[in-house]
């Protein structure tokens, strides 16, 4: 009967980024900053996307979808992040942890598909340019969009019941800044083999799949670029490539330190600081950076933007 309340105690305790007093006003800042730029960047391309019909393409129907995951991303997880930085109760309750593990689950999953997605289109384009409208016609979009988004909250489903099927015994201290699988796998003390089974394979399939099919479209983008006469527009076009590839190595590859780790030996070397390191990464820095590096060198959005500052200002 002592364990009978191993999982159903009402609040867990989010110890957050950092005890230390005179850090947490910065930690405060610094995500203040970083979440104020990935919304105001992420809906601007959204705006641009909707403004121009010129961006009523493929491409931008698939990084309008990204800027709404990254909003949505970010927003799941930041905010609380911003009031436990400065706030002395640091509590959430077990639906509101599961609500945060679920979100952040199902947005960071779709993300990894749809920048498969839109690896491939970008190599439908520049691969395929006379077969690229039939190959990447509307409706085959509308169902890349919904399949990416449905695997993703099956896959977040699966594992938020899972997690919250482990015994947590007395404990209920959260050594991490949200609710995330890692940080509860740590704190279980029962057997966590069917979990961590569970990731490997959902990882596997969702991440290492995605990833593998992402690095594949470049190399075949990269061996048509390499066929391009002139060498100013083998330095544009290598210099795009470049640039999506560091934002999706980091994406993808901060996501499978943090999950297809080993997690037999709960006293691993990765302590839980540098998850929290980590998870920073993926949750707040790429979703800042996505509209800067995807979009926002591009000339129709430059034109775009600019037509509109000029009307606002005639008007």
């Amino acid at each position: 009967m002592e364990q009978s309340n191993q999982t159903t105690s009402p609040v867990f305790i989010l110890l957050g980024l950092s005890t230390v007093p005179h850090l947490q006003p910065i930690f405060f800042l610094i995500f203040l900053i970083m979440y104020v730029i990935t919304i105001s960047g992420n809906l601007l391309l959204i705006i641009v996307a909707r403004v121009n019909p010129k961006l009523h393409t493929p491409m931008y129907f698939f990084l309008t979808n990204l800027s709404m995951i990254d909003i949505c991303l970010s927003s799941s997880v930041v905010p609380l992040l911003l009031k436990n930085t400065l706030a002395k109760d640091r509590s959430i309750s077990l639906l509101g942890c599961a609500t945060q593990m679920c979100l952040s689950l199902t947005l960071g999953g779709t993300e990894c598909i749809t920048l498969a997605v839109m690896a491939y289109d970008r190599f439908a384009a520049i691969c395929r340019p006379l077969h690229y409208n039939t190959i990447m016609n509307r409706t085959l979009c509308f169902y890349l969009a919904v399949g990416s988004w449905s695997a993703g909250f099956i896959n977040s489903i699966v594992q938020v019941i899972f997690t919250f099927q482990l015994p947590f015994c007395k404990c209920h201290d959260v050594n991490h800044y949200f609710c995330e699988i890692p940080a509860f796998m740590r704190m279980s003390c029962g057997d966590t083999f069917r979990n961590e089974l569970s990731i490997y394979i959902t990882g596997g399939l969702l991440v290492m799949c995605t990833f593998f099919l992402t690095l594949i479209s470049y190399v075949h983008i990269i061996s048509s670029i390499l066929k391009i006469a002139s060498s100013q527009g083998r330095q544009k076009a290598f210099s795009t490539c470049s640039s999506h590839l560091t934002v999706v190595t980091i994406y993808y590859g901060t996501i499978m330190i943090m999950y297809l780790k080993p997690y037999s030996n709960k006293n691993a070397h990765c302590s839980y600081k540098t998850e929290n390191v980590i998870s920073v990464l993926y949750t707040s820095l790429t979703p800042m950076l996505n509209p800067f590096i995807y979009s926002m060198r591009n000339k129709d959005v430059k034109n775009t933007i600019m037509a509109q500052l000029r009307r606002k200002q005639w008007k």
